[in-house]
This record gives C-alpha cells, structure tokens and sequence, in this order.
C-alpha cells in the first residue's frame, strides 16, 4: 500500500442565523392525576434540543455549545445579553465530537470524519482553535497528521492561550510516526515546540494540571497486552509502573493527578466488584483509604476544579444521573439552585472560574425540561434553551425503576415508562440499549416517551454485561449475546405480567444498535414471544461486524473481544436463519452510518425478503447513528408508529 497521509479539512465556516427560542418558568409543570391526556403530535417528539453539551466560557461572558436551527445541528458560540444571532460553525460532513474553551478568547474543537485509505474507510480526526473575537479559524494538527489528530491533553490555566496536542504524523505502525507525539502550541501567535516525542507502543498520552506529561498508556500492535509508562517530571525518562497479566486486564491507572506530585486519585473495584475512589500513592502504587462509593452502583467519573489538580465532586448513576459534590462551595451552590426549582431534576452543568455564574440543566425523567443560566449573586435564573421546544417543561408520562429476577435467579434492573392515566395490563414494547457495555437510567428518552404517548407501557432492562451495576454483573454477560442476555429481555415480558402491568400476548420489541440486534434475534429465535421487532442501525451479522473491526487500532483485541461474547458467533447472527423469523421486522439503517455498516440491515432485508417474509426496510441517505438530523428523527418515528398500529395496536 502506498504511504500517505490522511488529510480532512477543518471545514468549519462561520454562517449567520437566529438565536435559539427563549423564556419560559423553570419549574416543570405538573399534569393532572388520573386523566388520560391527548397525544402529542409526533412532530413534537422529533424535536431536537435547542441547545446541547453548553459550556461557560471562563470569565462568564459566552457559551459554547451545539445548537439546533430548522433541525440542522450547528456548533455555536453565544454571547450572554447580547443581542442578535451567536456565532455558528458549520462542519460541513464532519461531525463536532468535543468542545473545550482554553481561556476566554479561544475554544478548542474536536471534529471527525470518515476518508478513504485505498479502497478502505477511514475515521480520522483534528483539533481546531476557534478565536471568538475575530472568527480566525486553525487547524491545530499539521498537514502530515495522521489518522489520530484531536487529542488535547492540557490547556494552561493561567489565562495564556497554550494547549498540548498529541498525534499520529503517520497511519504506519512500522514508522516512528505512527505513536503520537506531544507538541505545545500557541494559539495566539501559533508558535510550536516538541515536548515528547513519540513512544512505541503509547497511543494515550496523560498531563497533569502543571502540563507535565505524567502517563501514558501502552499497547502491544494487536492490543491484547496493557501497561503504564509513568514519570514525576518532563526531565525524567518513563518507567513501567503496572502492566496487564494473562487473564487480567485491568491496571492501576490514575484518575486525577493531586497537587502533590506523589498522591493521585484511582477509581478502582471495591471488595464487592463495585467501582469507587482511592487515594493512590504513586511512589508505591498502593491504594489508599476509600474516598467515595455509591453502594449497589459504579460511580460514573470525577469532577476537577478549573485548575484541574483538585477534586470537585464525583458523577454517579445510580437510578438517575447526578453529582455529589465534594467541594463546600459547589455543595453550597447545589443547594441554592435546587432550592430555585422544587420538584425537578437540577444539575450545574458549567460555572464560570470564579463561579459567579453557572449553567444549570432543569427537567426530570418524565420533562425533558432546559438549560438556564444561573445568577448567583442575584440568585436568579434566566431560560437559555428547551432540549425539546415543543414539549419544553411539560411533565409527559412517568418514569420509575423496578427491579425482578430473571430465569436463573440474576436480578435484573430495568426503566419503566407508563403511559399515564392508564391501567390495566397494557401492550408492552421491550426496548433493549445500544452498547451492550452500557446502561439506562431514569432521564428523559424522547423513544419511550413517545411510545408511551401512544398507550404502550415501555420497559428498558439493563440486561446482564451492563454497565454501571458492578464487574461481576458485567462480566455476566461474557459470551451470552443473544443468549442470558437475550433471555433477561423476555423475563421482564414475564416479570410485567406478573405484575398486572403488561398483556404478554402484545409485545413487540424495538431498539437501535445492539438494541437491534436484540430486536432482530428476538424475531428469529423468539417469534412465538413478540408480534413484531423494529430494529434502528442494528447488528444482524456479528462474523461480518468481526471482519470490519480488522480496519481498527488494535484489532487483535477487538476480535477477542466480540469472540467472546458468543461461543459461536454464527449460530447467534440473525441474517443467517431467516427462515425461522415468523413475526413483521421493521429494518431503519442511515447510509451515514459510521458505528455499524448499513450492510447489516441490507443484508438481512434481502435475506427476509427472499424467504418471504413480512419485512419493512427504509434507508434514510443522510442518517448517522445518532439521529443528528431532526427529519430522520421524524421519518422513523412515523414508521415505527405506523409499523406499531398495524401489528400491535394499543
């Protein structure tokens, strides 16, 4: 194969348009008890969020965030009180993954897109500086980055606009170029210096708050071998201090490097195999004493401070997402903005470094509810966006967990949604999540609610190989995809029936990703359980899916990773018996699509249709994985409606 290097333009174009809806109070509205409301058009569920992932620019005066406009997603930059349009970047077809501000001038923004490498698709990724008062845009990488090139490892803290980038300059592993260096670069006057080069083996470099590149990360070529590299200074040379064993693959890697170069927090299993936070001596590497846990749950990740050396809070999910602040003054502004809003869900979601002023998310389960902007010398708020414009604080349809026992005695957690002012024993649609090494919770979920507010009672289990419950439950699911896995799914079909809640004889199953994997292995192997199956951007091959992963980074330990999960991969891929599939599938894939390949639904839809069977197959051209585009969110919602009526009516 001919060298080259992977070159994707930065693509972002400053364009002029109307700033998002404003004002409404930020307490959601309660409905009234029993009565059965109205639907809601479906237009009003496929909205998208006026405003997404808004982040404060250090003296408080401007948000970054992405925003939707005539359901188009742009990345924006909004100037508090000031009147007329925000600055919006548009990035033509590479997506907006992350976004940083590096002080009050400058914003740092990671973009990514799929270019072709000899006849093979390649996602690569950049960095781009954004200078607010002036609309100059920079690419951070050079010209000769390879396919890795938005890796922001540090930004100063001291005003200055300095941040550290580490990239591939070659998609080679026999080339020195290919394990990325570190370079800091100067937005302001765009001067450059080398601070690490490259390390063989290393893809993920680590800095502490000072900008010392403390850690990195090795990997053997095929992945399936781990180890530290650590240092106390940029002066001394890195020494192995942890390394992967044959059959373990956990290492002790620091979470948040302290203030004291010789202390670092860890987030490491407990005795019951549930993750929380340690002190960790890094002179010894011995744990310390226990920080924090969230018993019953893994915690979710640390809060720093802006100065990024201090603990602030931990994020945990336990029934619902939130932070439990460790800080006295972020407890303290807890306080006050929950005491603003009673009988809502608020999180701070961004302050200001002196934290005089912060960005707090309003809304619950059951109210998709917005962000405001929080005042607090005044302590008051004032609505800066709806996460869905047409149902802005309304409260929908109730949302609560509930727990059962599937067929071998494991308890399962599940979320359930219920159609509100409805009793009796409901038509049920099972909705398994993406992942599988993920989980859902009790947040608002524009899917089940809008089947709820067509009269079906919802429940989303967080089946075994979950996350967020603890090792043990997740190593669980090791080598039962669409096998206990599968099994969990219809045990909560029982568990609702059990309970008065559901009419086992009107279920169907519907889910996106490995979600639709589920849904399309319950078609095929548990046709005589569910009337119907709708799967969105799902898995139907796994031995193709094995064959795709050979174009990644580490491939060997990718494919021994989805080895894994069956014993035979074959015998647990719905494409390969259609003939045992007795139930209308309804198959929605996006040709955009950069997680799973649109092969997987289009090669199941032509096996269906050759055996006869009741299969409905929509491509949607402009469609990702994540319904980024509001008018894919309302062609498949009225499909599924339409699908729903017909073979499961509520």
């Amino acid at each position: 194969m001919p060298r080259k290097f992977i070159m994707i333009a930065a693509g972002l174009a400053t364009i002029g348009a109307a700033p998002p809806q404003q004002g409404a109070a930020p307490a959601p509205a309660r409905p009234a008890a029993a009565a059965i409301p109205a639907p809601l058009a479906v237009e009003a569920f496929a909205d998208m969020p006026q405003m997404e992932g808004p982040a404060l620019s250090p003296d408080g005066t401007r948000i970054a965030a992405k925003i939707a406009i005539r359901g188009t997603q742009y990345f924006s930059i909004s100037t508090i009180g000031a009147a007329g349009a925000p600055q919006l970047l548009g990035a033509g077809k590479a997506d907006v993954n992350w976004w940083r501000w590096v002080n009050k001038d400058w914003v740092v923004i990671g973009i990514g897109q799929t270019v072709p490498v000899d006849g093979d698709e390649w996602y690569a990724t950049r960095a781009i500086g954004y200078h607010v008062p002036t609309g100059k845009v920079i690419q951070l990488a050079p010209r000769d980055a390879g396919q890795t090139g938005d890796d922001v490892i540090w930004t100063a803290r001291d005003g200055s606009a300095r941040v550290m980038l580490a990239f591939q300059t070659s998609i080679f592993t026999d080339t020195a170029g290919f394990w990325p260096k570190v370079e800091e670069i100067n937005l302001d006057t765009g001067k450059r210096r080398t601070i690490l080069a490259g390390l063989t083996g290393v893809m993920d470099w680590y800095a502490d708050s000072a900008g010392v590149v403390r850690m990195g990360i090795g990997f053997s070529e095929d992945g399936r071998s781990r180890r530290i590299h650590y240092r106390d200074t940029n002066e001394q040379l890195f020494r192995t201090i942890d390394r992967t064993r044959k059959g373990d693959d956990r290492l002790t890697v620091p979470a948040l490097f302290l203030e004291d170069k010789s202390r670092a927090l860890v987030i490491d299993d407990d005795a019951d195999g549930f993750s929380a936070l340690y002190e960790l001596d890094l002179r010894t590497l011995e744990r310390g004493k226990q920080l924090f846990a969230s018993k019953g749950y893994d915690i979710a990740g640390l809060i720093p401070d802006a100065g990024g050396s201090k603990l602030l809070g931990v994020a945990v999910e336990e029934n619902a997402a939130a932070v439990r602040w460790i800080d006295p003054d972020m407890q303290a502004m807890q306080a006050t903005v929950s005491g603003l809003v009673k009988g809502a869900q608020v999180q701070i979601v961004s302050t200001s470094s002196d934290r005089s002023r912060a960005i707090i998310a309003v809304g619950g389960a059951d109210a998709p509810g917005g962000y405001f902007l929080f005042e607090r010398a005044s302590t008051t708020v004032m609505p800066l966006a709806y996460t869905n414009p047409s149902i802005k604080l309304k409260r929908m349809h109730p949302v609560r967990t509930i727990r059962y026992k599937a067929r071998d005695g494991v308890e399962i957690a599940a979320v359930l949604t219920t159609p509100r002012g409805r009793t009796g024993k409901l038509p049920l649609i099972v909705m398994p999540h993406g992942g599988p090494r993920a989980r859902d919770s009790e947040t608002w979920d524009w899917w089940p609610q809008f089947l709820a507010d067509r009269g079906y009672l919802v429940v989303q289990p967080n089946y075994r190989g979950s996350t967020g419950y603890g090792t043990r439950f997740m190593e669980l699911g090791e080598g039962q995809w669409g096998l206990s896995m599968q099994d969990d799914l219809d045990d909560s079909v029982r568990a609702l029936a059990d309970l008065g809640l559901a009419d086992p004889a009107r279920v169907c199953m519907v889910g996106a990703s490995y979600g639709g994997y589920a849904a399309l292995r319950a078609a095929q192997r548990d046709s005589d359980k569910y009337r119907c199956a709708i799967s969105y951007a799902g898995v139907s091959d796994l031995n193709r899916m094995l064959r795709h992963q050979r174009n990644f980074l580490y491939a060997g330990a990718r494919s021994d990773w989805l080895r894994r999960q069956a014993s035979d991969l074959k015998s647990v891929s719905p494409v390969n018996y259609p003939e045992a599939v007795k139930i209308p599938v309804l198959l929605v894939h996006g040709e955009e699509d950069r997680v799973v390949p649109i092969i997987q639904s289009r090669a199941i839809a032509q096996k269906l249709k050759s055996a006869g069977k009741d299969v409905t197959y929509i491509v949607q051209p402009l469609a990702d994985h994540h319904f980024s585009r509001q008018e894919d969110r309302l062609e498949f919602l009225k499909a599924m409606e339409a699908f729903l009526a017909k073979h499961n009516p509520a």
